[in-house]
């Protein structure tokens, strides 16, 4: 096993492959990491990333930021300050900040929209979107083993510390659940539960193994690619892997939501042990990731990787689109391409593997997926269907938006002529004022 070393653009130098990278490239990384997060580590570097094919090898353009990532304005102003005085100059993180608050933060309404509220008072680092799942932060669990550079999240690590998510009150959360029986379906999210000891994460989990109205417990991780020693050599890991088993036995369904992009992610012996040893305890892993450019925007990788899934065990769950936050512009892949990828590489898949579901927009009403592209009437019209509503009686319902080749995410999307507005427009605009009340 490794020494676990993480590596953060302060201590970059530190890095074994360090000479791999050029001056420019040095100086790009610590740029863009003012603004975006930046922590790699010694797995990653050493088993995930071709250093024979930077910049251009997939794994390293997940973890280590590129300069095309911000504006060039963005880009030769936080350029000029670094080399001037340094990551820690007062005011190069002040002209970071003005970045980020320019890179819409928390999309789709998760800070205004999402926070439930109880006897009057919001209940900060918990999300409650849809009716029958609740999102909860544990405190300890806001950082990762290594940052994804499309992470949709990045307000999370960024010193943001009134946009982030964070609560440690369980009790909280169990008094939660208690007055919403509706509630099936907790996710432990972050950051990455992952990076918690054994004991930590029971302190969260073990509270709510009583509650009969909950049926299933989902941890969001990064883990299996970023570190899979984790659950198979880390000191508690044994800990780890009878805590899931204890969860199953009391009758909780446990799913792993591995955010796994790229096949290469499950190809060493290393992540490949980790997912069997959690396949052992009855839990079940499920994957998802946005189709992003540079990183997986082509049919033949997303078949590689699902059939890879399969194999190992683990059910292809969704394709997202990248969230209009952060570097979306970097990563985008237009609406009909992600269409196209995704059919091309599903039509390849057996039955077993056609468990996914996309190209998904995690947008404010819901999760809206694409279906096809058709003829209304002689108009080009996206089909699209709705997985999950923020109100649940728009799930499942489909309707049309007319066809835009550049369109990349919802909102660049319009109803079809004819039509003034989508069916849930006023369902939306009637939620959005009661919250604000």
């Amino acid at each position: 096993m490794l020494e676990y070393r993480s590596f953060e653009a302060h201590n970059l130098h530190e890095l074994p492959q360090y000479h791999h990278l050029d001056k420019e490239q040095v100086q790009a990384i610590q740029t863009v990491a003012a603004v975006y997060p930046f922590r790699v580590n010694s797995y990653v570097a050493e088993h995930l990333i071709d250093w024979s094919r930077i910049p251009d090898d997939p794994m390293f353009r997940l973890s280590f930021p590129q300069a095309e990532m911000l504006e060039e304005e963005e880009f030769a102003t936080l350029s000029a300050l670094l080399g001037k005085h340094g990551i820690s100059d007062p005011e190069l993180q002040k002209e970071a900040r003005l970045i980020q608050m320019r890179q819409n933060p928390n999309p789709a309404g998760q800070m205004e929209l999402n926070t439930p509220v109880q006897k009057g008072n919001r209940l900060h680092g918990m999300q409650h979107k849809y009716r029958e799942s609740v999102l909860f932060f544990p405190a300890e669990a806001q950082v990762c083993h290594a940052y994804c550079t499309y992470c949709f999240r990045w307000p999370q690590f960024s010193g943001l510390d009134n946009l982030k998510f964070a609560n440690r009150d369980i009790q909280l959360l169990k008094a939660y659940l208690g007055n919403h029986p509706e509630v099936k379906d907790v996710i432990f999210t972050g950051g990455d539960p992952m990076v918690m000891t054994t004991s930590l994460l029971r302190t969260y989990i073990e509270p709510l193994l009583d509650i009969p109205t909950l049926r299933s417990i989902r941890i969001g991780t990064k883990a299996l690619s970023w570190w899979p020693y984790r659950f198979t050599s880390d000191n508690d890991a044994d800990d780890l892997i009878a805590f899931m088993e204890k969860i199953v036995r009391k009758g909780k369904h446990l799913a792993i939501m591995a955010h796994i992009s790229h096949p290469r992610e499950i190809d060493s012996p290393e992540a490949i042990s980790a997912i069997r040893r959690i396949n052992s305890t009855g839990a079940v892993i499920r994957s998802q990731s946005p189709v992003a450019r540079h990183i997986n925007a082509d049919a033949a990788t997303w078949e590689e990787m699902w059939q890879k899934q399969l194999l190992l065990g683990i059910i292809p769950y969704y394709m997202f689109l990248e969230r209009d936050t952060g570097p979306k512009r970097y990563f985008e892949v237009p609406l009909h391409e992600a269409l196209d990828i995704y059919n091309t590489a599903y039509r390849k898949m057996s039955g077993l593997g056609r468990t996914v579901r996309g190209p998904s927009m995690s947008c404010s009403p819901g999760k809206i997926v694409i279906e096809d592209v058709t003829e209304i009437q002689g108009q080009k019209a996206f089909i699209l269907k709705f997985t999950q509503g923020r109100n649940p009686e728009w799930t499942n319902r489909i309707f049309f938006a007319k066809y835009e080749k550049s369109a990349s995410w919802f909102d660049d999307l319009k109803p079809l002529d004819g039509q003034n507005k989508f069916f849930f427009t006023d369902g939306m605009q009637s939620l959005i004022s009661r919250i604000k009340e």
